[in-house]
């Protein structure tokens, strides 16, 4: 496992496209959320311990903003032939396990990865109405620590922010986590 800090894409990038399969059986497309004001756009995977610990909280915040209009999908650009914890096949189950509410596309190509020039899992992106990038960022201040209830739930505040002034938050906090697994 090698840690790695997301680095910084400049703010007002344009989302990139990306056409992917899902698990549920459909392929999704960034233009099928355009009818939401905002999109978050998650880089994880299933085997990365820094996902795992804050699967539970994603879920409960993505619902959350969901709740408020904003999209959200996820997207697991490791080499499952290397690493088959990331297999499409445990992707379902994983998805199954910790009850998405979103969709979890697979980018067997890596290519929407390098587009988006994410690095780690989880990467997090928060993109405007107008398509351009406003967060990247992680979670919340618990990390990979369990929750004491105090953090701040960075993401969701983040994405709320966004979805109301159109910018994101000027203190933004990397995210941290495992390296993608990229094929060599």
């Amino acid at each position: 496992m090698a840690l790695t800090e997301s680095r910084d894409l400049p703010l007002g990038t344009p989302c990139p496209d990306f056409r992917l399969p899902s698990v549920d059986g459909k392929t999704f497309a960034r233009d099928d959320f355009r009818d939401r004001p905002v999109l978050v756009v998650m880089f994880i995977c299933n085997h990365c311990p820094y996902v795992k610990a804050v699967i539970g909280r994603l879920v409960e915040d993505v619902r959350a903003l969901q709740a408020a209009g904003i999209g959200a999908v996820a997207i697991m650009s490791n080499d499952s032939a290397s690493y088959p914890a990331d297999s499409f096949d445990n992707m379902k189950l994983f998805a199954k396990q910790h009850g998405f509410v979103f969709p979890y596309v697979i980018d067997e190509t890596q290519d929407i990865a390098r587009a988006y020039g994410a690095v780690c899992t989880p990467d997090l992106f928060g993109f405007s109405a107008a398509g351009d990038l406003q967060y990247r960022g992680r979670v919340d201040s618990a990390g990979s620590r369990a929750p004491s209830g105090s953090e701040r739930r960075e993401l969701r505040e983040a994405m709320l922010e966004i979805a109301r002034t159109g910018k994101g938050p000027a203190e933004q906090v990397p995210s941290v986590g495992c390296s993608i697994k990229w094929r060599n």
